[in-house]
């Protein structure tokens, strides 16, 4: 990728935004998790955007990390450190392969450019949380660290119900329409009486 020179209106606006998103606090938390998961032979990232940017770039870390959640059959077969950039954006887009057949959606994806370029690495912050959110909730065995890291994501609680209570349900008025308790026409005055006016 050629290197491109700063920003100016609107680009560089746009861009301030998306590097606002980016969350230092939260790197290091992913750090943590990325080693404790694969082992301390990823390595440990350098302080900061770039620092992570540069850790991750290649692709080795991230596929470690997929196949490290994956129990059976690992779904990227061949990891290797190469300097060629187009090897390097293979590998993220073999992860990114990995992780949505693990179940990350595709909203919470990073395109590989994010990442290479540096384009956008909150997105990639949000890729890896997801990946941990699905991890612990899946509760497989293969997680590995602090449970507290991420959040445990929401699960079908399906309810059937047999025809006679579907039956009943549309009797009953629900609270939100109000309710009909103590609703009657005592004090009503006839329809058909004229008004009284008195002087």
């Amino acid at each position: 990728m050629a290197n491109k020179g700063p920003s100016y209106g609107l680009s560089r606006e746009v861009q301030g935004k998306i590097d606002k998103k980016y969350d230092p606090e939260l790197e290091e938390r992913l750090a943590q998790w990325i080693i404790a998961q694969c082992g301390s032979g990823v390595g440990q990232p350098e302080p900061g955007k770039t620092g992570f940017q540069t850790w991750l770039k290649d692709g080795c870390v991230l596929a470690e990390l997929i196949n490290s959640l994956y129990p059976g059959d690992k779904p990227i077969k061949k990891i290797q450190s190469s300097g060629m950039a187009f090897k390097q954006m293979e590998q993220v887009s073999q992860f990114l392969a990995a992780a949505e057949r693990y179940g990350v959606t595709k909203t919470d994806m990073f395109q590989t450019v994010d990442l290479w370029e540096g384009k956008d690495l909150a997105a990639v912050q949000r890729t890896l949380v997801a990946l941990g959110s699905l991890a612990i909730t899946k509760d497989d065995g293969t997680y590995r660290g602090d449970p507290s890291w991420f959040h445990k994501k929401a699960q079908e609680n399906r309810r059937d119900f047999s025809e006679d209570q579907l039956k009943e349900g549309k009797n009953v008025i629900g609270l939100q329409m109000g309710s009909n308790k103590g609703a009657s026409q005592a004090g009503m005055t006839g329809y058909g009486r004229p008004r009284q006016i008195h002087n």
